[in-house]
């Protein structure tokens, strides 16, 4: 029988430390108010085959969990692409929450606009104590021209001026990028990045995701910045995009051209 829903694929990779969030994340998701004739499924990933989601999630239909080998966030996140069945795919990191209409606003970029390829959207650090602060530098609402995201996060300390945290993508872009790149961290930007160099992207200025900042998650941890693997993964991102860039030079040459990938 032909579906005659839309989906957006929401997808959650979950390690031992983040699962006592879940509740709060599928909370927020349930929370969504779709458009209509939209819904979404909730792609839950364990990284590993523990049996951490045993127990942990609710009897929703729209839930469909996951396990794998353990690899990181990125191996679990493209093992739980292979399930989904939306057109656009939402990332959701275990310990965030989704702000009200996030879902909406991201459909509505993207079915309105076909040139888009990506949304991103403001972030509101959730802290300890229930409170939320935001960053002052973000970019302003629109179009984010395709290629100024590799020159903003060159220019400034491998720094994005969005956050990857909020992506949510075309699912045939996605998979032509190869899905989340295979490192220990930083997976999430080098996905944003490459995106960045194929297709142009857009910025919602409404805050979109509350991103938990408490002392297991895996940014916070000493290791994430460690300077010899630190370097690594910048060289790799870097060197993707510009190999990205340079395949596509023949087909699309504005894109060599372009002064802010230079």
């Amino acid at each position: 029988m032909e579906r005659l829903t839309r989906l957006v694929s929401v997808i959650t990779p979950v390690h031992w430390p983040s699962v006592g969030y879940l509740a709060d994340a599928y909370a927020s998701l349930a929370g969504q108010q779709m458009p209509d004739g939209w819904d979404w499924q909730w792609l839950v990933q364990e990284d590993g085959q523990d049996g951490l989601l045993v127990d942990q999630l609710p009897d929703d239909p729209r839930i469909m969990p996951g396990t794998g080998r353990p690899g990181g966030p990125g191996v679990a996140r493209t093992l739980a692409l292979a399930r989904a069945e939306g057109e656009f795919v939402k990332v959701l990191d275990a310990d965030d929450q989704l702000t009200p209409g996030a879902l909406a606003r991201d459909i509505a970029v993207l079915t309105d606009n076909p040139h888009i390829g990506w949304t991103t959207s403001k972030v509101l650090d959730l802290l300890p104590d229930g409170t939320t602060q935001g960053w002052d530098k973000d970019p302003p609402d629109g179009v984010i021209g395709r290629g100024s995201v590799l020159a903003f996060w060159k220019a400034n300390d491998y720094r994005a001026p969005v956050h990857p945290a909020t992506l949510c993508m075309r699912r045939d872009l996605l998979i032509a990028l190869g899905g989340w790149m295979a490192l220990p961290a930083s997976e999430d930007t080098g996905l944003l990045i490459a995106a960045d160099v194929i297709t142009d992207g857009y910025f919602i200025a409404e805050p979109g995701l509350l991103y938990r900042k408490w002392p297991g998650q895996m940014t916070g941890q000493l290791a994430h910045r460690e300077p010899a693997e630190h370097s690594a993964r910048m060289r790799i991102v870097e060197a993707r995009a510009y190999a990205l860039r340079s395949l596509l030079s023949a087909v699309l040459p504005s894109v060599a051209s372009n002064p802010l990938t230079s």
